[in-house]
């Protein structure tokens, strides 16, 4: 798997890395249980420091994503990652909102929004960036 970093962006790097590992699943190049490389390994491949590694793996670990176990690794939930609940859902919806708002305010259909959706959706199934 092939993770870009974009240092201008304005999206922290640990989120960064974290969406990509996200991605990585959702097209199956990661699958339940799979391990990944420690975050002193993974720091040193990806030329980042490590804080940074262990901080997209907390964030993937809260979101129930990946598991850490001391002394064994960091792997990709083993029993696979269920499905949202009633919670996370509202909070996808949360954070949609603003974003949707500020295409209503600039002048986007309803269409265009959906439309604009359903390219993002294959293009992260495709491994698009």
């Amino acid at each position: 798997m092939f993770i870009e970093i974009k240092t201008n962006s304005s999206v922290p790097i640990y989120l960064q890395l974290a969406h990509q590992l996200i991605e990585g699943i959702v097209r199956g190049e990661l699958k339940p249980g799979d391990s990944l490389p420690s975050v002193r390994a993974f720091a040193a491949d990806l030329g980042m420091n490590m804080h940074t590694v262990n901080k997209a793996y907390h964030y993937l670990e809260e979101k129930e994503f990946i598991q850490i176990v001391a002394k064994s690794g960091v792997f990709i939930q083993p029993n696979g990652i269920p499905g949202a609940t009633v919670i996370e859902k509202q909070q996808l919806k949360e954070q949609m909102r603003p974003l949707l708002a500020e295409g209503l305010v600039l002048k986007l259909s309803e269409e265009e929004m959906v439309k604009m959706l359903h390219e993002l959706v294959q293009d992260i199934k495709e491994g698009k960036p």
